[in-house]
C-alpha cells in the first residue's frame, strides 16, 4: 500500500531490523520456489507395482502438482508480511499473504488464515488474546515507511472512540482502479468473525455500504479453501455476484491471495446458461414468479400429466398376457409421487416397480417357471409396450414443457395454483406459447422456475462444497432454493444489505433466507463500521432510509474527514455538457470516476462525453469498468466502488417507490472520496434539504 510518512517526528527504532526481516522472508520465499522448481526438474519417481509403472495420467498429474506448487510460491503482488504479533511470553509472529518458512523448515512468515494469526485481527485492550504487542507495517511495496504499534496492556493509551489503525487508512486512501484489491492487512475483528465462521454453518451476513461485505465474502472463500484444501480438491466452491462487470470487479482478490480454485457466476449464468432471455416481466409478476410458493405450483405442474389407469393394465409378453390389478398399479403411482425423488429417476423405479409386478402375477399363475424370470423380466423391461404405458401414467418431460405448458394451459394452470394463488395473480403467469419451444420468451424470472422444474424432473448434479452468494438482498425466494440445491451439504455465505434491495422479488429481511436455502442451521452477523463510503456522503445518502428502509439500522463510517456531496444545479439543456466538465474536474484529482445516469440520460451523456474527447468506457455495451471513467445504469453500479462519482438526475433513479429509493440509496454510496450530483430536476424530498 502507499502510505507517506511523518518526517518531522523520528523514524522508529527498529525500522531497520525490521526491513532486513522483510528481505530475509523474501529470500526465504525465493529458496523455497527455487527449491519446488529443482524438485521438479529431477522428474516422477514415484512407482505403480501393480501395473507395472506409472501411467502418462499419473505423471502428467505429478507435474501439474509440482507447477502449481511452483506458481503459489511466486512473489505476491502486494506485501508479502504486513504484521507481527509479540506474546507475553516474548514469543513473536510475523503474519503475511502466505506461508514462509527458512531452509530448516521453520517458519519466518504465518499465514494469515492459520489460527496463530487470529490474536492479529481480534486482540484488544479488553481481550488481548495473550498480547503484548501488535505490530503494524507500512509500506510502499517491499519498502517498509513506518511501524505502527499497539500496547495492549496499558489501556490508556488505547484511542478514545472507534479505533482504526492508520494502515486501515491509509489504504482506504489508496487511488481505486478497474479490480477490487484484498484486505487482508487491514481485516477487523467484526469482519474476521464471520471470515473464519465454522464451514457447516450458513452464515448471513448484514452489512451497509463500506462495511466490507464483499471482500469479507472473498477472503472467507479463501480461509476456507485454505482450512479444507483436500475437500475442495474434490468439492469446488461458487462465487456468485449479481453481473459480469461485478464479477470482473472482484475477479483478482482470490489469485492475489493465492487461490486459483473458486468458479464465479453471475446468478442468471447458474440458473441456465442454455435459456435465451428474450422477453420481460413486470415487477408485479416477476415478484409472483420469485415467490416462495411458486415452488409447490411446479412441483404440481411437473406431476400434471401423471394418471393412474382408471381399469386393469394388460401387459403381453413372450410368454403369455399378465394383467395387473388397477389399484396395484395406482398404490405404485400414488407411492411414486409421495417419494422425495426427482420425476425421472421415479420413471425408473415405477417401471422395475411394474415388472416385478407383472413377473409375480405371471409366476403366480405359472409356479414352475420360476427358472423364466430373467429373460420374462429382462424382455418386458425392454419392451415398447411397457414402454407405452410409462408414457400414459408417468411421461418423460422436459423443464421447459412443464413451465411453457403451466403459462399456456389455463386447465394446468388452474389445478397447479388452487389453494395457492389468487385468481389475479394466477391469470399475471398466463402467456401465449410461442410457435416452438425453442423460440420461447423466456424472462429472468423465469430462470429460477425453469431451474426448479429442472431439479424435480432430473434431480441437480452439479453441485459445490461451499456457496458465496454476494448482494444476496435481490435475490428472489426461488432464485434462493436454486442456490441451496448447488450446496452439498448447506454450507453458505449469504452476503446482503436490506437497505439496498431493488429487486421486485428481493428480500426485506433475512428471516427466512436459511429457510428458502434449505440450510439446517445459520447464524446471523451484522457489520455496522463503515471503512469505505466517507461520513458526509454516507450521512447523506441515509437520509433515504426511513423512507426506503426504515426497518434497516443505517451504518456508520470510520471517515469523518472528507468534502460533502457537491450539488451542482442545472438546466435541462446544460445538463450533459455539465456532467462531461465535472467529469474532466474530477480525472485531474482521482484515478477512477463512475459516471452513473439512468436510461433517460443515458445517450446525451455519452455524447457530451464522446464530443469533450473525455476518454469512458460505456458499461452499458460492454461488461467491464474504464481504466479512469466508467458510464453506468443504477442498477449495475452495485458492489463497485470508485474514488469519485458523479449521480446524474437523482429524481429519475428514485420515482418514489421504495425499491427505486433503495437503488438511489445503492448509487449515492458508490464513492470512496468525492460525490457529485448533477440535475436539472428538483432533488428528491428527503434529500433536498
Amino acid at each position: 500500500m502507499s502510505y507517506t510518512a511523518d518526517r518531522t517526528r523520528t523514524p522508529h527504532p527498529e525500522l531497520d531490523s525490521e526491513q532486513q526481516f522483510l528481505e530475509h522472508a523474501y529470500a526465504c520465499l525465493r529458496f523455497m520456489r527455487d527449491r519446488a522448481a529443482y524438485l521438479k526438474s529431477l522428474g516422477y519417481m514415484g512407482g505403480n507395482l501393480s501395473e507395472g509403472g506409472p501411467t502418462p495420467e499419473t505423471v502428467a498429474k505429478w507435474m501439474a502438482d509440482k507447477q502449481r506448487r511452483i506458481d503459489d510460491l511466486a512473489e505476491p503482488p502486494s506485501a508479502l508480511c504486513f504484521g507481527r504479533t509479540d506474546r507475553r511470553d516474548d514469543q513473536s509472529l510475523y503474519i503475511g499473504r502466505r506461508h514462509v518458512e527458512d531452509a530448516d523448515g521453520q517458519p519466518v512468515v504465518i499465514d494469515w488464515r492459520a489460527p496463530s494469526a487470529v490474536p492479529f485481527y481480534r486482540a484488544t485492550v479488553v481481550d488481548p488474546m495473550k498480547l503484548r504487542r501488535r505490530r503494524r507495517f507500512l509500506l510502499d511495496g517491499r519498502r517498509l515507511i513506518d511501524l505502527l504499534d499497539e500496547d495492549l496492556e496499558h489501556p490508556d493509551r488505547e484511542t478514545a472512540g472507534a479505533y482504526v489503525p492508520d494502515p486501515l487508512l491509509a489504504e482506504i486512501e489508496r487511488p481505486r482502479d478497474a479490480e477490487m484489491r484484498d484486505i487482508v492487512a487491514t481485516i477487523q475483528a467484526e469482519q474476521d468473525v464471520v471470515i473464519r465462521a465454522p464451514f457447516e454453518e450458513c452464515v448471513v451476513v448484514q452489512g451497509g455500504p463500506g462495511t466490507g461485505k464483499t471482500a469479507v465474502g472473498l477472503h472467507r472463500a479463501a480461509f476456507l479453501l485454505y482450512t479444507h484444501r483436500a475437500r475442495f480438491e474434490r468439492e469446488r466452491l461458487l462465487i456468485v455476484g449479481p453481473n459480469k462487470i461485478f464479477l470482473r470487479y472482484i475477479s483478482q482478490v482470490l489469485p492475489s491471495l493465492g487461490e486459483t480454485a473458486a468458479v464465479q457466476l453471475t446468478v442468471d449464468a447458474l440458473a441456465g446458461a442454455r435459456y435465451v432471455i428474450r422477453g420481460q416481466d413486470d415487477p408485479m409478476t416477476a415478484r409472483l414468479k420469485g415467490d416462495g410458493r411458486m415452488a409447490e405450483v411446479v412441483q404440481r405442474a411437473v406431476l400434471a400429466r401423471v394418471k393412474a389407469p382408471t381399469s386393469p393394465v394388460t401387459l403381453r409378453t413372450a410368454f403369455g398376457s399378465v394383467t395387473l390389478p388397477v389399484e396395484a398399479v395406482g398404490a405404485l403411482i400414488d407411492a411414486g409421487r409421495a417419494s422425495n425423488r426427482p420425476s425421472s429417476q421415479t420413471r425408473t423405479v415405477l417401471r422395475d416397480q411394474l415388472v416385478k409386478l407383472a413377473w409375480d402375477r405371471y409366476l403366480a399363475l405359472h409356479p414352475d417357471d420360476f427358472p423364466l424370470q430373467p429373460p420374462f423380466t429382462d424382455g418386458l423391461r425392454a419392451s415398447k409396450e411397457l414402454k407405452a404405458l410409462l408414457d400414459r401414467i408417468w411421461p418423460t418431460r422436459s423443464a421447459p414443457e412443464v413451465v411453457r405448458q403451466l403459462y399456456g394451459n389455463r386447465r394446468v394452470l388452474q389445478q397447479a395454483t388452487a389453494g395457492l394463488l389468487t385468481p389475479a395473480e394466477r391469470d399475471r403467469l398466463v402467456r401465449k406459447p410461442a410457435a416452438q419451444l425453442s423460440q420461447e420468451r423466456w424472462s429472468a424470472a423465469d430462470l429460477a422456475v425453469l431451474h426448479e422444474a429442472e431439479a424435480l424432473i432430473n434431480g441437480v448434479s452439479n453441485t459445490y462444497g461451499h456457496i458465496v452468494v454476494d448482494e444476496a438482498q435481490d435475490l428472489s425466494a426461488m432464485q434462493l432454493r436454486m442456490l441451496g440445491r448447488r450446496s452439498r451439504r448447506g454450507s453458505i455465505t449469504v452476503l446482503g444489505d436490506l437497505a439496498q434491495s431493488t429487486e421486485p422479488a428481493g428480500q426485506t429481511t433475512w428471516d427466512r433466507v436459511a429457510d428458502h436455502l434449505g440450510a439446517l442451521t445459520a447464524s446471523h452477523h451484522e457489520l455496522t463500521i463503515g471503512y469505505r463510503v466517507p461520513a458526509p456522503i454516507l450521512e447523506f445518502a441515509n437520509r433515504l432510509l426511513p423512507e426506503a428502509a426504515p426497518g434497516v439500522r443505517p451504518a456508520g463510517s470510520a471517515r469523518h474527514h472528507s468534502s460533502r456531496p457537491r450539488l451542482v444545479a442545472v438546466t435541462a439543456e446544460r445538463r450533459a455538457a455539465a456532467v462531461a466538465e465535472e467529469a474532466e474536474r474530477l480525472t485531474r484529482r482521482w484515478s477512477s470516476l463512475g459516471i452513473v445516469t439512468p436510461d433517460s440520460t443515458h445517450d446525451e451523456v455519452v455524447t457530451a462525453l464522446e464530443d469533450g474527447s473525455v476518454g469512458f468506457v460505456d458499461g452499458q455495451r460492454v461488461a467491464a469498468l474504464g481504466e479512469r471513467i466508467t458510464v453506468l445504469s443504477p442498477s449495475s453500479s452495485k458492489g463497485l466502488e470508485f474514488d469519485a462519482v458523479i449521480v446524474v438526475e437523482p429524481a429519475q433513479i428514485a420515482t418514489g417507490e421504495p425499491n427505486t429509493l433503495r437503488l438511489l440509496y445503492v448509487v449515492l454510496t458508490r464513492a470512496v472520496q468525492h460525490l457529485s450530483i448533477v440535475h436539472a430536476q428538483q432533488l428528491p424530498g428527503p434529500l433536498a434539504g
